[in-house]
């Protein structure tokens, strides 16, 4: 005897083979008749219970081996973590019983919280769905990311995975090699085959399988428990018609006992209920996966773009990058769902036809020639999809891009009325991109259409071949519904295996792409071209360098030997093109090496021509993440000449800086950068251009004070490029260059002395040592939003601080985040607390037009009518009494069966396709509008306006009203009218049912209510959180340069995390929503299962078979549809969110548009009592200005920085509208006129020569309005004719984004190009020689008062000597003009223009 818990087991006599059972003999002969006697009182009884030896055996043995089995691992794991016993009290038993009805009241759980059945029933969710139906949901609502979430563990794991994958790789390459070797290969062709090795394994990990091989490392065991679950999920699948065919055999049966019905209906509902549970961790465990999927790609792109260089960037902008991550990122995601049913369904679609097998026999082949012939189909149109989304994709990629420029050059566009010329171009993109989505659609609406035939194709087929091969064979209930049942099954992984297909292919195509992004991106100069060496001398050494901006393209600098020593100041002059810039960054490593080597000793700090700055404080900026030094920062700021400008700023240093500098001047801007690069206290110092930018007294101090011999610098290495010659004296050493080589180098009395090419230069602009200025390059467009403006900004930082207090966890981000973004938090907070209006839906539908909505529900109506009449008929077939072993009219019963089924096919097709085209109308039409509305609003928009919220828009919003929104509506519509014919067959079939029904109906109404307002706002909160991740990784893209030449990769990596990390905190909980959702619901689908079920056996002597088969199988769909539906109605409700996003700028304030006279003919400009301000509330830019400027007239304007300067030209070209006055040009009142006819008809050269991607040709001349010869003769004349000659393609040469292929100096000449082919009557010049050297712009400054002398000229002056001559000049002070009269006058009056001239030495 055993005994073991107080019960007495069983033994084995060896000897004579009996087991006793509680001192009982019992035979083992399973043959003899107790067995049936137990098993007659188990099953075959009206009375069930189990036998005794049941009892007495499995029920004691299964717990006990169960106990004895773990009792070692629990001993294991007690001695492992150090922990006793543990004592389960009462509290504790009431806790564990709690928690799951506690998380469903409220209280706020993590998943890593939460109790086990909690987290299969997502319980834990509950409180926050809660909180958002109760009150809106801030970011602090929801929880932080677990660490195995966040970037900073995925992606370090990622790069960890990554180099263990290329070094195998490598070593599989070189183990092959060295087989081949020792089986007697030549010594000799040794490197050949290495290099042939390493060329294939870049191609291996340039096709995208390595990154895909390194993600399933990484993310492959987590991804293995959702496998599982799956698997679990298709056992349960599987069952249920199992169970049906034993339910229906219990209908046929007269005198089965009752309590097997009831038991056959509880068995079909814990079924249900397991498959869904097993379903929804799958799905769960999929989504997790794909969020760290798109963390890891998104922190691949950003570290890949902060190693991007000048050459790269011509092939890889910065709106394909945006692209990448939002758009192509969502595919990876898709990839990861669907991912298992590339190998699951066809196994899933080979046990449903052997199950059909089973009940049809061989006629189930004829189900196998339907799914065969489904196959081909299906695959051709995914392979069609995947290249029209190939098409698609590079259009959309164009248009982006495009849109990118468009927003960094919008200032431009304005002035030069192009908004029409690039409007047109957007949109010829957007048309390509729609004609490639319309073919894929109606592709698509053929799988549909196959796909929602599928069931009624394999049934027609099967029960056709059945019933006509043979008379005997009949068709009863059993038969016809198991194998709908199992048919219904079986569409499953017929919809997803196609759709599994064209994701991969899709995936396929997205990681080739992603990864020849990264690649083009990673495309940086090899680590040996620069190396750091710290020996005596020379501070920098390029010994014979030969440098290229491209592997393939003609060397930019040749022949280069530069010898700097260690402590001198070195000055960089020539020729604009002539190769100073690129010298810079031939020594940062910038460029392609050729030949030769580079050598720095020490640190760098690197000062761009055209500066940098981050949307962040005055003080970040300065101290760029190092820790600020009281002491040496107020040094920095004094010697820079920051100290009086932080003084007009609202908060001082810690005033926050727009993007891109747009509320600082262009010399505030340089002076920030500069101050940047000396804080740093670096060994090197490489200054581009750093005083081109500012005032004559300005650029004195600073070179005084910082560069000079006696400056903070003055024991530095420093190389710096300049135009200005009044400091060449003061210089170590002078390099000259011409066209990429260096001519001359020495001293300036050297080179003097050698009466060269540098002293003929110095002879001829001697008198224009003394005088050239570099004025302050003062857009003021933005600077006073910051600088004068007090009311806004208050604004600002009381809300910046409301958001701290109401997001605790999150104030770590929004500090992080610059004050000016909270420009666009108040809208968007608005918008995070309605819910989706009513009033997107209408929009939408209107915009789609009634011709189709009318249309589109009469065939879905049709659709489900014919679907309800055929199944209903085969009910009726499968109920048909049997007369001489068969049915009668058989064929008549399969040609009415046949005929509905098509019709539904055919409708199916056109409520899909009508569908698609309408979605495509109401695209196209909300594209354009946005489009229109961008490109009309006043610049007072896009200076409070992120880019990166913009291009959200055009990027992620419109690819959600593309594809999305329609998608979700053919979903949600189909399967909502399906939910109505389920529910009519089961009331048909018991009427009792409407009892259970509707209460199941309010509580589906109910839950669904409370999880749509809590998804809408996390919906929200996403989209929102988004915008600052495109418009950080735009701004790291523009900054590369000086972002590696610090060294501050590591931190922008960190903020970059930081910002998708808090992305992902409120997507999370996104897509646990649906989860949580769909559980709850599928127990209401499971309930009607219940119900039908239950019923049915209730009513078993008065329901025949057929209509019980009917009720019953078409109930199991239930789950399945409420899933359906509820995932389809979130993606619509989540979806429309980008209509409403899209239309918050059709309510932003418009430039104005009216019909010109033929105008203007002389060219006078009357300023009549003219105020200015750039917003409501703001101080006076510009205030009393009264003038008359007559025709012909020339006109300069002077005056210091943020006299108001540049607000004159914005004036005249309503790029800020008047406060109060108005300006006349020919007597007519501009503001009457409309925008894009008042700035064709006038002309400016702006100070920031901007150039768009595309052809030479289209950035001079967008419109084709002028000849080859007129463009021609303007490039001679802006003296760029023999540079345009000896380019490859001429007119044709392709402009990289932003002009980067051209130097600064070029550009601004394209645009005196520009001015020269308008020759309009009145011309501005807006400190347009800014960055060219003393030649050129002696040359330029001829050309205009030759070109333009019978027209009305405005120079905004940048060097006081090209005013000299001019019939007037205008003295600028405070927004108002404080001298007014010819040079010669107000030199005599000695005013303020004197003293201006005498600090420039022309007096």
């Amino acid at each position: 005897m055993l005994t073991c818990c107080g019960f007495t087991l069983h033994c084995l006599d060896t000897q004579t083979g009996t087991l006793y059972c509680n001192q009982r003999p019992v035979s083992l002969d399973w043959t003899q008749p107790c067995f049936k006697q137990d098993w007659n009182r188990t099953w075959y009884t009206d009375k069930p219970d189990l036998t005794e030896c049941f009892q007495n055996t499995v029920l004691v043995w299964f717990p006990c081996v169960y106990l004895w089995l773990l009792a070692p691992f629990y001993a294991l794991k007690l001695y492992c973590h150090d922990c006793g016993c543990i004592r389960i009290s009462t509290l504790c038993t009431a806790k564990t019983v709690s928690q799951p009805i506690e998380s469903q009241y409220g209280q706020d759980l993590h998943v890593k919280d939460a109790s086990f059945l909690s987290k299969m029933l997502f319980w834990w969710f509950t409180g926050l769905v809660v909180k958002g139906y109760r009150t809106p949901l801030e970011a602090g609502d929801l929880w932080n990311l677990r660490e195995e979430d966040t970037s900073d563990k995925i992606i370090s794991d990622l790069e960890e995975e990554w180099t263990t994958e290329c070094m195998s790789s490598l070593s599989v390459c070189f183990s092959r090699q060295e087989k081949t070797i020792a089986a007697g290969v030549a010594l000799g062709s040794r490197l050949p085959d290495q290099a042939q090795i390493l060329r294939k394994l870049q191609k291996e990990q340039s096709s995208g399988f390595c990154l895909l091989r390194t993600l399933a490392r990484n993310l492959g065991p987590y991804f293995l428990t959702g496998t599982m679950c799956i698997i679990f999920h298709d056992f349960f699948m599987f069952a249920i018609p199992q169970v049906l065919s034993l339910l229906l055999g219990f209908m046929n049966e007269e005198d089965a006992p009752l309590w097997k019905g009831y038991f056959y209906a509880t068995l079909m509902f814990l079924l249900s209920c397991l498959q869904s549970l097993f379903n929804h961790q799958y799905m769960y465990t999929c989504f997790t996966v794909g969020m760290r999927v798109k963390t890891a790609v998104m922190g691949l792109v950003y570290r890949k773009s902060l190693v991007i260089n000048s050459a790269s960037r011509r092939t890889c902008t910065v709106g394909e990058i945006v692209n990448l991550v939002s758009a192509d990122t969502q595919k990876l995601m898709d990839f990861v769902v669907y991912f298992n049913a590339v190998w699951l369904a066809p196994i899933e679609i080979a046990l449903c036809l052997f199950f059909l097998w089973q009940h049809l026999g061989p006629s189930a082949l004829a189900g196998i020639a339907t799914v065969i012939l489904i196959f081909p189909l299906n695959g051709f149109i995914a392979k069609k999809r995947s290249k029209l989304q190939e098409v698609q994709m590079k259009f959309m990629d164009g248009r982006i891009k495009l849109m990118n420029e468009i927003l960094n050059g919008i200032k431009i566009l304005k002035f030069y009325a192009w908004e029409k010329a690039f409007l047109e171009q957007v949109l010829g993109y957007r048309e390509k991109e729609l004609k490639a989505l319309k073919k894929s659609q109606i592709l698509y609406s053929i799988s549909i259409a196959s796909f929602n035939s599928s069931t009624f194709l394999i049934a027609f087929a099967m029960f056709g071949v059945y019933v006509l091969i043979d008379d005997k064979n009949v068709l009863d209930a059993q038969k016809v519904f198991v194998s709908m049942a199992l048919i219904n099954i079986l569409k499953t992984p017929l919809s997803q295996l196609p759709f599994a297909m064209s994701t991969t292919m899709q995936v396929k195509y997205n990681v080739q792409y992603s990864t020849d992004q990264t690649n083009c991106i990673s495309s940086m100069v090899p680590l040996s071209s620069l190396s750091i060496f710290f020996s005596d001398g020379e501070g920098v050494l390029i010994d014979n360098g030969t440098f290229s901006w491209t592997k393939e393209g003609p060397p930019c600098l040749k022949r280069i030997n530069v010898r700097v020593p260690q402590g001198s100041l070195v000055a960089v002059v020539g020729h604009v093109g002539s190769g100073k810039s690129s010298l810079l960054s031939a020594m940062l490593g910038e460029t392609e090496k050729r030949s030769g080597s580079v050598s720095i000793k020490g640190s760098v700090a690197y000062v761009p021509q055209q500066a940098w700055i981050q949307n962040a404080t005055v003080q970040d900026n300065v101290t760029f993440g190092r820790e600020k030094q009281k002491t040496w920062y107020q040094r920095v700021l004094d010697a820079c000449a920051l100290l009086p400008d932080l003084e007009i700023l609202p908060a001082g240093d810690s005033t926050e800086i727009g993007e891109k500098g747009l509320n600082l001047s262009g010399g505030q801007k340089q002076r920030v950068s500069l101050a940047r690069a000396v804080y740093r206290k670096a060994d090197v110092y490489l200054l581009d251009d750093p005083l081109s930018a500012v005032d004559a007294h300005v650029g004195q101090h600073i070179f005084d004070k910082v560069i000079g011999p006696k400056g903070v610098l003055r024991n530095k290495t420093r190389v710096l490029v300049t135009h200005g010659m009044s400091f060449l004296p003061q210089a170590d050493l002078i390099l000259v260059l011409v066209d990429g080589e260096i001519t001359e180098s020495g001293s300036y009395q050297e080179l003097l002395s050698r009466h060269g090419a540098f002293a003929d230069f110095i002879h001829t602009f001697a008198s224009n040592d003394r005088k050239e200025s570099v004025t302050e390059t003062a857009t003021q467009r933005g600077r006073t939003s910051l600088c004068q403006e007090g009311q806004l900004t208050a604004e600002c930082y009381r809300l910046h601080a409301i958001l701290k207090r109401s997001i605790p966890r999150a104030a770590h981000w929004v500090s992080e985040f610059p004050a000016h973004i909270t420009y666009f938090f108040p809208d968007n907070i608005m918008v995070l607390i309605d819910s989706v209006r009513l009033e997107m839906y209408m929009e939408y539908f209107k915009t789609i037009g009634m011709a189709f909505i009318i249309p589109i529900v009469f065939l879905y109506a049709f659709q489900q009518g014919a679907s309800l009449t055929y199944n209903y008929w085969l009910s009726l077939w499968a109920d048909e009494p049997i007369v001489n072993g068969t049915q009668v009219d058989t064929d008549m019963k399969l040609a009415v069966y046949g005929a509905l089924g098509f019709a539904q096919g055919i409708a199916i097709f056109g409520t899909t396709v009508a569908i698609s085209v309408g979605g495509i109308i109401a695209s196209r039409h909300l594209h354009m509008d946005l489009l229109k509305n961008v490109l009309h609003s006043p610049m007072s928009f896009f200076e409070t306006t992120p880019s990166g919220n913009l291009l959200n828009r055009f990027a992620k919003e419109i690819d959600a009203i593309d594809c999305m929104i329609p998608d979700g509506l053919k979903m949600m519509l189909g399967y909502l009218f399906k939910l109505m014919e389920v529910c009519i067959i089961v009331m048909l079939a018991t009427p009792f049912a409407a009892v259970v029904i509707l209460p199941l109906a309010i509580l589906y109404a109910f839950v669904q209510s409370f999880y749509v307002a809590t998804s809408c706002q996390l919906r929200r909160l996403e989209s929102v959180s988004r915008s600052p991740i495109y418009t950080h990784f735009n701004e790291t893209v523009q900054g590369a340069s000086v972002i590696r030449a610090f060294g501050e990769q590591h931190r922008f990596i960190v903020q970059a995390n930081k910002r998708v990390d808090f992305n992902q905190t409120s997507y999370f909980p996104r897509f646990v929503a649906t989860r949580w959702l769909a559980v709850n619901l599928e127990f209401v689908g499971n309930g009607v299962v219940l119900a039908a079920a239950i019923l049915s056996v209730m009513g078993k002597d008065t329901l025949s078979p057929g209509i019980v088969g009917l009720a019953v199988s078409h109930s199991l769909q239930v789950t399945g549809i409420l899933s359906w539906i509820v995932r389809s109605w979130t993606d619509v409700e989540n979806n429309i969110v980008s209509v409403e996003r899209v239309k918050e700028y059709a309510d932003t304030a418009k430039e104005g548009s009216s019909l010109p006279l033929a105008w203007p003919q002389t060219g006078t400009i009357e300023f009549q009592d003219y105020g200015l301000q750039y917003r409501k509330g703001l101080d006076w830019a510009l205030k009393g200005i009264t003038l008359k400027i007559q025709e012909k007239e020339k006109v300069g304007i002077v005056g210091r920085t943020g006299a108001g300067k540049s607000s004159l030209a914005l004036g005249i070209f309503r790029i800020l509208e008047a406060a109060k006055g108005a300006i006349y040009i020919d007597g007519v009142n501009i503001a009457e006129i409309g925008l894009h006819d008042l700035r064709s008809r006038i002309t400016i050269i702006p100070q920031d020569p901007v150039l768009f991607s595309g052809s030479l040709r289209m950035n001079l001349d967008p419109f084709d309005t002028y000849t080859d010869e007129e463009i021609w003769s303007s490039l001679e004349l802006a003296h760029l004719k023999n540079f345009v000659s000896n380019l490859p393609d001429k007119l044709n040469y392709e402009c990289s984004e932003g002009g980067e292929n051209l130097s600064l100096g070029q550009r601004q000449l394209v645009c005196l190009a520009r001015a020269l082919l308008r020759k309009t009557k009145i011309l501005v010049l807006d400190e347009a020689t800014a960055a060219v050297d003393l030649e050129t712009d002696t040359l330029i400054q001829s050309t205009i008062r030759q070109q333009f002398e019978d027209c009305t000229v405005l120079t905004i002056a940048h060097r006081l000597n090209t005013i000299m001559d001019y019939t007037r000049v205008i003295v600028m002070d405070k927004g108002h003009i404080s001298e007014m009269d010819s040079p010669t006058n107000l030199i005599s009056n000695r005013g303020q223009f004197y003293r201006m001239c005498r600090e420039a030495g022309l007096v």
